[in-house]
């Protein structure tokens, strides 16, 4: 897919997925907090500072970083998705948190003034970007002197099974071949070299790299289901606008495949993200 292409397409799904991730943020922060707290251990926000968070979502890990920088600082909310931009201020307004600037904005192409923040965080969005390289170096530009960034993306398929299981599912079923392990998508940057050169090519010291655990837990195969066919990004668009028939098919291959992942009557399917930091 061209780059413009993909860059409309991806807006699309975002502004789509919004709602869901509104509805349900509660249970995602659960789920991934553990990510964002170890980013923000690496990114060690400080009282009066001002951080940047890109490819925000609802917003929970910037929220984070807001409490601690405290009413001198202040948190630059961002996203390329208005509903996402919309869904993470009533967020911080029903929070009540003052010091939050909320902003629709491209990482690629920042609109913002060189050497203007503390710390820059992007939890899951990097990897997702159509040109990670030049949003990274959009990144070093607006960073001051010993400024850090606080990144994360995913690692491996193979140990993403809540990820990769409905993927494989879709290509068995369609015959789609695999897409390029390097074009956009949600492992486009498990490989740590490229996580590094990725970082160390936009003018950064070499990355603290750290992998972190997490479990997605679901109720029953259902609630599963309905996770990846309403909150699961580009693959969620994909089967929503599949036939009845083909959905079902690929809903049996995935059942299936997460015999191996049941629990007490639920469903724990295990992942890794790889968290990166660097200043």
């Amino acid at each position: 897919m061209a780059t413009e292409d993909y860059r409309s397409a991806s807006y699309e799904i975002w502004q789509a997925m919004a709602a869901g991730w509104d509805r349900e943020r509660s249970w995602m922060w659960e789920a991934s907090r553990a990510v964002s707290e170890e980013m923000l251990r690496a990114l060690g926000p400080e009282p009066g500072q001002t951080i940047l968070e890109l490819a925000a979502g609802t917003g929970e890990t910037g929220f984070a970083a807001a409490r601690a920088i405290g009413p001198d600082g202040r948190l630059i909310s961002t996203d390329f998705a208005p509903e996402m931009v919309a869904a993470a201020r009533r967020a911080s307004e029903r929070l009540g948190l003052a010091n939050v600037e909320h902003r629709e904005m491209d990482a690629e192409r920042m609109d913002l003034d060189d050497d203007s923040v503390d710390g820059v965080l992007c939890r899951w969005g990097y990897m997702l970007m159509a040109d990670p390289a030049t949003a990274l170096a959009e990144t070093r530009r607006v960073l001051r002197d010993g400024g850090r960034l606080s990144l994360s993306v995913w690692g491996a398929a193979e140990r993403n099974p809540w990820a990769s299981l409905p993927a494989k599912a879709l290509m068995e079923h369609t015959g789609v071949p695999p897409a390029n392990p390097k074009d956009p998508g949600i492992f486009a940057m498990a490989d740590p070299e490229r996580v590094r050169s990725l970082v160390q090519d936009a003018g950064f010291a070499e990355p603290r790299l750290d992998e972190v655990e997490v479990r997605w837990r679901f109720e029953d195969f259902d609630a599963y289901w309905r996770y990846v066919t309403e909150l699961a990004g580009g693959i969620a668009i994909v089967l929503q606008a599949m036939p009845e028939t083909d959905r079902e098919a690929v809903r049996k291959l995935v059942e299936r495949a997460t015999g191996d992942y049941r629990v007490d009557g639920g469903l724990e399917l295990p992942g890794v993200a790889l968290n990166a930091s660097a200043g």
